[in-house]
């Protein structure tokens, strides 16, 4: 390994040599932070330090630690890939590429043993038994040791079936024997030889081929049949009915897709996720997915490699199928000897691509879940930052205000605010506003009036003011609010929500000129402006019934003859309802509002009478 000079890094890097090689970062603490490789050494290090808009932060923050560069040469290109990678595993620099996997999948294992035990198992140990899998939850890997343990019956004791041990007649069969899940084999009613034959069809099954074990189900049902056993026929054709029914549980992918394994890749940030979906024999028999860290300058292919060789390392075997789905090409085919990688465009393997990357969406659901419960600041803060680069804020927006106008063919107007405070509703700040100054239907001048009324009033108390503000509405909309803000000379950001028909988000709009935010529809941001709208435009919705209701109630008794407010007022306190008004006896009106006027309620109500 050949080290450069204690001199400045972009002096270092100048004199680098202009060969194939691996280069190394290293910090004042003497830790190594970053490898990569390069096809000339010299040019690619030197770029780093080199004014470039090209660079993102963390590619500068990571500059900025460079205290000494290290390189290794090698003959080509490949050595330099196959030699980064080895490196990046052992060493683990902070700024790679690197994997997250913190979470142990599930196997089923067939037991190295005289009698194997078919069990479930999170270790992966090399000890000569087989293993399959990995599954995406225990609750698909459960399912199929059900199936096993129903269609195939096999021990699960954990006695010596040693030979010597079961001449002597040392065991008695337990209740799993009396329950037809078990043969015997402890007390030789089973032979090793026809247990051996059980466990190939359990190995069957698990490979994703399930034509030995019906095969074997149909004969053993017609044998018994034809020895007038009805009840052990009974037993089969229950078996064979379990079998169509696992059959039927979109296990089958295909007749015509035999062996495959699928890769896909979501990006999410600082972080992607790698979905690994296995088929054998037509049938999907293993579901995982890895997280990964992107590092920096991180490549979309890059990840699909590193993420495709942890699996490989992980599966028992150690061997890919020779047909690989991916999204895309990795970004070098060096490391995978046999395989040809398809990019499908339609047909049932651009399905299985689709499938994988469902799969790899409810992964990173899961675990954005799991990170809010676990750590809900941590949550917060990256939210807040993916809304700060997605609007292009100048600070995250830790509080946020929304405001909604409702009101039917212009009666009772009425507005509402919403507040969120690091991307959780603040319910206790929540204001109604009964529109004052405006007459008819006129959205634009409700907006106005509500938003001078709640900005300037916090001006006046010194109250804290939003990082942002968002108008349930278009353009037009944001511009009512800027207008407002220049008024009261208030710098503060506004967005405006598009809704479509049926009162869903549908487009962002952002900055000045507003410009079109495009948001996809699976991430947090648009998850967490989805929310803000849904909860102001129900609040605003609320209040507007409330109103609604309100002025009915007091239109239908302002309607009777000789009654004003005050005794309105006194009728709604005792009744509580019209309804309970309507239903009131003479005696009880009149009690509370004298006999004239309990006549004319009366009489109002009850003309008849």
């Amino acid at each position: 390994m050949a080290e450069a000079g204690k001199t400045d890094p972009k002096s270092q890097a100048a004199l680098l040599p202009l060969s194939p090689g691996v280069y190394q970062f290293v910090d004042r603490s003497g830790t190594i932070i970053y490898v990569g490789k390069a096809k000339s050494l010299r040019k690619r290090v030197s770029s780093y330090f080199v004014q470039s808009k090209e660079h993102s932060a963390k590619v500068r923050v990571m500059v900025r630690q460079i205290v000494e560069i290290r390189h290794i040469v090698v003959d080509s290109e490949a050595d330099a890939l196959l030699l980064e990678n080895s490196l990046i595993k052992s060493l683990q620099p902070r700024y790679n590429i690197l994997l997250k996997d913190d979470k142990t999948y599930p196997w089923i294992v067939v037991r190295r043993e005289r009698f194997p035990r078919v069990q479930s198992t999170r270790q992966l140990v090399r000890d000569g038994s087989q293993y399959f899998g990995p599954y995406g939850s225990m609750g698909m890997q459960h399912s199929v040791l059900e199936f096993i343990r129903e269609v195939v019956p096999l021990r699960t004791c954990k006695l010596n079936l040693a030979p010597e041990q079961i001449a002597r007649g040392r065991y008695a069969v337990c209740l799993q024997y009396h329950l037809g899940n078990c043969k015997g084999p402890c007390v030789g009613r089973q032979s090793e030889e026809e247990y051996a034959r059980a466990v190939d069809l359990v190995v069957s099954i698990l490979k994703g081929d399930l034509r030995p074990v019906r095969r074997y189900l149909e004969e053993e049902m017609a044998r018994a049949a034809g020895e007038l056993r009805f009840e052990q026929a009974q037993r089969y054709k229950q078996r064979l009915d379990a079998l169509d029914h696992y059959a039927g549980k979109s296990v089958i992918v295909s007749s015509r897709i035999v062996d495959a394994d699928v890769f896909s890749l979501l990006p999410d940030d600082e972080v992607a996720y790698c979905n690994f979906v296995r088929i054998r024999h037509g049938s999907i028999v293993g579901v995982s997915t890895v997280r990964l860290s992107t590092g920096v300058g991180a490549d979309e292919r890059d990840m699909l490699t590193l993420a495709i060789q942890h699996m490989v390392e992980k599966m028992a075997d150690g061997l890919l199928a020779r047909e690989v789905i991916v999204p895309f090409l990795p970004s070098t085919t060096l490391l995978f000897d046999g395989v040809t990688f398809t990019v499908p465009k339609r047909g049932e393997k651009l399905d299985l691509l689709e499938f994988s990357q469902k799969s790899a969406r409810i992964y990173r659901a899961e675990q954005l879940k799991n990170l809010e419960i676990r750590n809900p600041e941590r949550h917060a803060d990256r939210l807040m930052d993916a809304m700060q680069k997605e609007l292009h804020l100048d600070r995250q927006p830790r509080h946020i205000e929304c405001f909604d106008n409702s009101n039917l063919q212009g009666s009772h107007p009425v507005a509402s605010c919403v507040v969120f405070r690091d991307g959780k509703p603040s319910r206790k700040e929540y204001r109604h506003f009964n529109i004052k100054t405006v007459e008819g239907p006129d959205d634009y001048a409700s907006m106005r009036e509500v938003v001078y009324r709640r900005y300037s009033r916090l001006v006046a108390e010194g109250a804290e003011l939003p990082d942002l503000i968002i108008a349930d509405g278009g353009k037009g909309q944001m511009g009512v609010i800027r207008e407002v803000l220049e008024y009261l000379q208030l710098d503060i950001p506004v967005a405006g929500l598009a809704k479509d028909d049926r009162h869903r988000t549908a487009e962002l709009f952002c900055g000045d000129p507003p410009l079109l935010v495009g948001l996809r529809p699976t991430s947090p941001v648009f998850h967490l402006l989805t929310h803000i709208q849904e909860e102001v435009h129900r609040f605003a919705i609320s209040f507007h019934r409330q109103k609604r209701s309100k002025a009915f109630i007091h239109s239908e008794l302002e309607q009777i003859p000789g009654v004003g407010e005050k005794t309105i007022r006194e009728l709604l306190q005792h009744f509580r309802t019209v309804a309970k008004v309507k239903t009131a006896n003479f005696e009880e009106l009149a009690a509370l509002v004298g006999e004239a006027k309990a006549r004319k309620i009366r009489d109002f109500f009850h003309p008849q009478v």
